[in-house]
C-alpha cells in the first residue's frame, strides 16, 4: 500500500474515532500533496518519493514555526504543543535521520571522495549529499559539520 493511500486511510481511521488532531494533520498534508500534483509544470507520478517529499517539507515548515512559538513562552504554549504533536505525526512516516556521529562519518568520507581541501567548496559537498541522502540529513547540519572538518 503507498503512503498517499496510507494517509487517507488514516483520515478515515480518525474521523471515524473523532481524533480532531491527527485529522488537521492528514487534511494539512493531503492539500499540499495536491497543491503539488496540481502545479504548473508538474507531469510526473504521485509516488512515494513525492509523498515523502513533501512530507518532509511540511516537517520542515512546522519547525519553523515551532521555533517562534516557543519563543513567545505562555502565550504561544498551546500553538507549540500542536505544532510539536503535528511534527511528531510527519516525523512516523519519514525515513529515520541520520545521528551526529554518522553524519560526522559521511561527511568525511565525502570530504575524501571529491578531494574537497577549501572550505569554498562546501556548496559542491553539500549537493553530492543531498543527492544520495534527501530527506534523512539537513543541509545546515552537512554545511556546518564540513565547514568544522575543513577548518580544522
Amino acid at each position: 500500500m503507498g503512503l498517499e493511500q496510507q494517509l487517507t486511510d488514516r483520515l478515515t481511521q480518525a474521523i471515524k474515532e473523532k481524533d480532531a488532531l491527527t485529522a488537521d494533520v492528514v487534511r494539512m498534508l493531503k492539500t499540499k500533496l495536491m497543491e503539488r500534483r496540481t502545479a504548473k509544470g508538474f507531469a510526473g507520478v504521485v509516488d512515494d518519493a513525492l509523498v515523502l517529499d513533501v512530507i518532509g517539507a511540511y516537517r520542515k515548515q512546522l519547525q519553523k514555526a515551532l521555533g517562534e512559538f516557543e519563543k513567545l513562552g505562555e502565550r504561544g504554549a498551546a500553538q507549540a504543543a500542536q505544532l510539536r504533536f503535528e511534527v511528531g505525526f510527519c516525523e512516523r512516516y519519514l525515513p529515520a535521520g541520520l545521528d551526529e556521529a554518522a553524519l560526522r562519518a559521511l561527511v568525511q568520507e565525502r570530504v575524501a571522495t571529491l578531494g574537497v581541501s577549501d572550505v569554498k567548496q562546501v556548496g559542491r559537498l553539500v549537493g553530492d549529499i543531498m543527492k544520495t541522502h534527501k530527506g534523512r540529513v539537513e543541509a545546515a547540519a552537512v554545511k556546518r559539520i564540513a565547514e568544522e572538518l575543513l577548518r580544522a
